[in-house]
């Protein structure tokens, strides 16, 4: 049967699914029945993110957990990836503000053994699956930013990483439909210019931070100066960082 005969390619194409092909094979690949496939079908067809239909996500080479309605990682993360693990040794401590699923926690993990690792979020469902993927490679804590770290931390983190919501007020109802009805608008909605938790992680950073640390935040490649500047307000010396490969935009302090 060619894809064109594929009555399951078929519908996911009508319904606006790209990768119409690619995703039926995996569809296919992950439901263990007939009827977890059609359930699972007619939730994509929906339009629901597929990695939240089928559970999980591929980031940087590791399949992470990903229940509905939380974010699900992006590549263009990678590039905040890329450019905290060379600041990161063995011992470290590493905190993840706004985890999500924990995805950036578990990359730089996996990177460099032996790492410190406490992620926070303030959502229940995404706390619960950061503690799944990152298991004993870290402790993670529900609630707002930098509130639930133990004091023990203070001025001790080498490395304060926020993939926080950059996401301008009016402009999530521009978002594709995936985003916008099925991620938490709390992990979306970064306040009127979209910089709102971004200037309260990077002030939670330089509380935290070791003298020499460092603080990346991703951000838009438009959003980049005024990212940087408030970063700068709290306290911290910032440059911008642009990875074209995977479309990524960081900014990184350092105190």
């Amino acid at each position: 049967m060619t894809a064109e005969q594929d009555p399951l390619v078929a519908r996911l194409r009508a319904a606006g699914c790209v990768f119409a092909e690619d995703e039926a094979a995996l569809l296919r690949a992950e439901a263990p029945d007939a009827g977890t496939l059609e359930r699972w079908t007619a939730r994509r067809v929906a339009g629901e993110p597929l990695e939240q239909v089928v559970g999980w996500a591929q980031f940087a080479g590791r399949r992470l957990v990903v229940a509905p309605g939380v974010f699900v990682p992006r590549t263009r993360t990678l590039a905040l990836v890329r450019q905290a693990a060379p600041l990161l040794a063995p011992g470290d401590v590493l905190v993840d503000l706004c985890c999500g699923t924990g995805a950036i926690g578990v990359a730089l993990a996996a990177a460099v053994p032996g790492l410190e690792v406490h992620a926070v979020d303030i959502d229940p469902a995404a706390v619960d699956c950061a503690a799944h993927n990152l298991g004993p490679a870290g402790t993670v804590y529900a609630g707002d930013l930098d509130a639930p770290l133990p004091l023990r931390l203070l001025g001790q983190v080498t490395v304060v990483v926020a993939n926080a919501p950059y996401v301008p007020t009016d402009a999530i109802a521009t978002m594709p439909p995936e985003a916008r009805d099925h991620e938490r608008r709390a992990a979306l909605d970064g306040g009127p210019d979209g910089t709102d938790l971004q200037r309260r992680a990077a002030q939670a950073a330089a509380r935290w931070l070791a003298p020499g640390g460092w603080f990346l935040v991703e951000t838009s490649r438009g959003q980049a100066p005024v990212t940087a500047a408030l970063v700068e307000q709290a306290g911290l010396r910032a440059h911008v960082h642009l990875d074209d490969e995977v479309d990524g935009t960081v900014v990184l302090g350092q105190r």
